[in-house]
């Protein structure tokens, strides 16, 4: 299980409550581009989230960019709880998206 540094914990605990995509992630979270997506690819490459994109049809008709929308793996979801623990404050920060 790869020690996560506090902006990846706080990524994937927003994943993990439901923020999908990038933009959505960084508004959550306040934090900007540069460490959202480098984090979300570490991320990936360490198989605690996956990602697929939106088809293109859907952005089509929503008239902007086809996003990449990203889902916690079950490892994911162990090292969140993980980071959980080792940072109290995540608990805390923010809630899930759809409450």
């Amino acid at each position: 299980m790869p020690r996560l540094s506090h902006s990846a914990a706080l990524i994937l605990k927003a994943l993990s409550l439901g923020y999908c995509f990038g933009l959505d992630v960084m508004e959550v979270t306040g934090l900007p581009s540069g460490t959202v997506y480098p984090a979300l690819r570490r991320l990936e490459r360490d198989a605690l989230v996956e990602s697929r994109w939106e088809p293109e049809e859907e952005a089509t008709a929503k008239q902007r960019p086809a996003r990449r929308y990203y889902e916690v793996t079950p490892a994911g979801k162990t090292a969140a709880l993980a980071a959980t623990e080792r940072y109290p404050l995540l608990a805390h920060l923010f809630t899930e998206k759809n409450a």
